[in-house]
C-alpha cells in the first residue's frame, strides 16, 4: 500500500511533467501570426536500428538517448553521436532526395535544430510542424513535448515552459517505416517520403490566444454567413471582433463559458467561382492579438444528378495531383511547387483538382483558391486498411479532423474524400460510413465522396456500379481503368449504369506514357498508345448518364517503387500527362480539347 508521502512525491512528478509542454488543437492560419522559422538547416543522424531511442535490450531510454544532444564532459567520456558535427539538410525536404544515400531509406533518421529565443511575459510559445512523415517524437532541450502520428497533417505543441532565455534546441525522431495498422497502411503506390516535409516555426500567441475561427456561408443560403470565434481556453466575457471592411461588415462578439463566440450575419457577396475567384480580406483580433485571413464564400450542393455551385450546375473538369515536387522531385511543399503544379492545371481547363491521395500542404490549397481552383481534399484510407483495429480508425479520424480544422475556411475545397479503392466488406462499410458521418457532423457545407472501386461486368459491355456506400456519400466517385488494366479497346463500347441519383464522378482513369517514347497506338508506354486511350475514354464519358467530373490519373508522372520497368518506368508511375521534367505528353491536348467543349456546354 502506498504512503501518503509517497503518492504526493507522485503527484507531483506528474504535475511537474505536465508543465513541461503540451500538444494543442491545431492553431488556426499558422502563416498569418508572429512567428520565428526554423527552416533551414538541421543535422540529421540517419539511425537504422534506434539506437538512440533504445538500449541493447529495446527498452525506450529515458536517459542517454540522442534526445538529450549529450556531450562528453570529460575526454574520456563515451557519448557515440554528435548532432553539431553530423551533416544537415535543409529544411522542409525529404530525406529521399536530400541524401542518395537513403533514397530507399525506411527507418529512423533524427534531426536537430539549435535557434535563439526570448521569453516574453504574457506571450506562449507553440512549436508548429506542418507535416513530418510519419511517426515524431518531438523533444525541446532534452524534454519531450509529443509526438504524432501520421503523415500528412500539422500539428504543435505549448512549449513555453521548456523554452529558455538564449540558445534552445529541438530535436526530432522521425520514423516512417510501413505498417499493416498504419494510415496508410503497408502497401500504396506512391514514394514513401521520409522527413520533415513541411515548414517548422515558433509562434507566439498571448497566454489567452484565438485558436480557431471559422467564416463561410449558411448552408444553402448565399446570403447568410455564419461563424464563430474560439479561444484556447474556456474564458467567458472576452471580446472578440470580425472584421470584413469591404462589406463594411463589422461583429464585435463576447465569448460564452465556453470561450466561443457565435454569430451569424446577412450580406450581400461577390461569390467565389473558378471565373471570379473572389477573395474578401478579413481582420479576426481581440484586445492584444489580430490577424488576417483572405476568404472567399460560395454556395455547392448537389441536386438530383448535378453538382450546383453558387445554384448553377458545374462540370468539374479536373485532373488528380500528388505532391510530388515538379523538376526536381520529391515531396513539394513551397508555393512555388503549387503555382507551376496548378498552372499546368489551368491550362488543361481544369476548374477543379483532386488533391490525392492525403491532404497536400496549405500552400497548395490557399493557392487553388487564389487560381479559382475548386478541390477535392483526402486522407490516406487507401486499400485495404486495418478495418477491424480501433486504433486504425482513431488514426483515419484523427487525420481527417486536423484536415477539416486546417481548411475549414478555404472556400476552393468542396469535397471532403475519405478514401480510395477500399474492398468491400461489412468491417469496411462502418470504418467509412463512421468517417463520412464525421465530415457530416464537423462540416455539413461541404460533399463528402471517396474514390469507390466498384465497377462489375453484368453482361457483355455493360457495366453496373455497385457499392454500399453510396448511401453515405453526397457524391458517387469512381475509378476505371477501361483500356490500361482492361481490355485496350474496350472503352468505345463500353456502357455505364449508375442506379444511384446522385452526381458521379471518374476520380480515376488513364494509362502510362514514356515522354518522348513515339510508336503505334498499340505499344503500350508510347505517347501514342496513351493518347489513343484518352481518346476512347472522353467518347465512352459521353455516354455515362449523370456524370458531373472527371480527373484522370494523373497531372505528372510521379515515383513510386511499384513501377519498376527498367528504361521506362525507372521507378516512377507514368500515368502523367505532363513528364517529371515538365514536357506535356500528347494526350494532355486530348483531355484539354474535350475540357474546352464541356466548359462550352455548360456556359450555354
Amino acid at each position: 500500500m502506498k504512503t501518503l508521502k509517497s503518492m504526493i512525491v507522485i503527484a507531483g512528478l506528474l504535475m511537474s511533467s505536465q508543465l513541461f509542454a503540451e500538444q494543442v488543437p491545431l492553431v488556426t492560419n499558422i502563416f498569418a501570426r508572429p512567428s520565428i522559422s526554423l527552416c533551414g538547416k538541421w543535422n540529421y543522424i540517419v539511425d537504422p536500428l534506434e539506437n538512440g531511442y533504445y538500449d541493447y535490450r529495446h527498452r525506450p531510454w529515458d536517459t542517454n538517448g540522442f534526445f538529450e544532444n549529450k556531450k562528453p564532459a570529460n575526454p574520456s567520456e563515451l557519448v557515440e553521436y554528435d548532432f553539431d558535427t553530423s551533416p544537415y539538410m535543409t529544411i522542409p525536404t525529404d530525406w529521399n532526395t536530400a541524401d542518395d544515400q537513403l533514397f530507399f531509406y525506411e527507418g529512423t533518421v533524427w534531426f536537430k535544430k539549435s535557434f535563439n529565443y526570448q521569453l516574453k511575459t504574457g506571450k506562449r510559445a507553440i512549436l508548429y510542424f506542418g507535416a513530418v512523415n510519419y511517426d515524431a517524437k518531438v523533444y525541446v532541450n532534452g524534454k519531450k513535448v509529443g509526438e504524432h502520428v501520421g503523415g500528412f497533417t500539422a500539428f504543435n505543441f505549448d512549449v513555453t515552459d521548456v523554452l529558455k532565455d538564449g540558445e534552445n534546441f529541438v530535436i526530432v525522431k522521425v520514423d516512417n517505416k510501413r505498417a499493416q495498422d498504419n494510415v496508410p497502411t503497408l502497401n500504396f503506390d506512391w514514394w514513401n517520403y521520409g522527413g520533415i516535409t513541411r515548414e517548422v516555426l515558433v509562434v507566439e500567441v498571448p497566454d489567452t490566444y484565438i485558436e480557431d475561427y471559422y467564416l463561410q456561408l449558411a448552408k444553402g443560403n448565399a446570403g447568410q454567413i455564419e461563424g464563430w470565434v474560439k479561444l484556447n481556453e474556456p474564458k467567458a466575457g472576452v471580446e472578440v471582433t470580425v472584421d470584413i471592411p469591404e462589406l463594411k461588415l463589422k461583429q464585435t462578439l463576447k465569448t460564452g463559458v465556453d470561450g466561443k463566440a457565435q454569430f451569424s450575419v446577412k450580406a450581400k457577396l461577390e461569390l467565389w467561382s473558378p471565373e471570379n475567384p473572389k477573395l474578401y480580406k478579413v481582420f479576426v483580433s481581440k484586445a492584444d492579438e489580430q490577424m488576417q485571413d483572405e476568404i472567399g464564400f460560395r454556395t455547392i450542393e448537389t441536386r438530383g444528378r448535378q453538382i450546383l455551385l453558387n445554384g448553377k450546375p458545374v462540370f468539374l473538369r479536373g485532373v488528380s495531383i500528388h505532391e510530388e515536387a515538379p523538376f526536381r522531385q520529391g515531396r513539394a511543399w513551397s508555393e512555388a511547387d503549387a503555382h507551376t503544379l496548378l498552372s499546368w492545371a489551368k491550362e488543361l481547363g481544369c476548374n477543379y483538382v483532386r488533391l490525392a491521395h492525403y491532404p497536400h500542404n496549405e500552400h497548395m490549397v490557399r493557392e487553388a483558391e487564389k487560381m479559382g481552383i475548386m478541390v477535392w481534399s483526402e486522407i490516406p484510407v487507401y486499400w485495404t486498411i486495418s478495418w477491424e483495429n480501433a486504433e486504425t480508425y482513431k488514426n483515419a479520424e484523427a487525420q481527417l479532423r486536423d484536415e477539416i480544422a486546417r481548411d475549414r475556411n478555404r472556400c476552393a475545397i468542396i469535397i471532403w474524400s475519405v478514401a480510395n479503392e477500399t474492398p468491400h466488406g461489412e468491417a469496411r462499410d462502418k470504418f467509412l460510413s463512421s468517417l463520412a458521418k464525421y465530415c457530416h457532423d464537423n462540416d455539413p457545407v461541404r460533399l463528402v465522396s471517396m474514390a469507390m472501386e466498384v465497377t462489375s461486368t453484368t453482361s457483355g459491355n455493360l457495366n453496373r456500379l455497385q457499392d454500399n456506400m453510396h448511401q453515405y456519400v453526397d457524391v458517387v466517385s469512381f475509378n476505371e481503368y477501361v483500356g490500361w488494366y482492361r481490355d485496350t479497346k474496350a472503352a468505345r463500347n463500353m456502357v455505364w449504369e449508375i442506379p444511384y441519383e446522385k452526381p458521379a464522378i471518374i476520380s480515376e482513369f488513364g494509362g502510362g506514357a514514356l515522354q518522348g517514347w513515339h510508336g503505334s497506338v498499340d505499344q503500350r508506354f508510347t505517347e501514342e498508345f496513351q493518347e489513343d486511350l484518352y481518346k476512347a475514354n472522353v467518347d465512352m464519358f459521353e455516354r455515362i448518364e449523370g456524370l458531373a467530373g472527371t480527373s484522370p490519373w494523373i497531372l505528372m508522372d510521379f515515383r513510386s517503387p511499384r513501377r519498376q520497368l527498367y528504361g521506362i518506368q525507372d521507378f516512377f508511375n507514368r500515368k502523367g500527362l505532363v513528364s517529371e521534367k515538365g514536357i506535356k505528353k500528347l494526350a494532355f491536348y486530348v483531355m484539354k480539347d474535350w475540357y474546352e467543349k464541356k466548359k462550352k456546354e455548360y456556359e450555354k
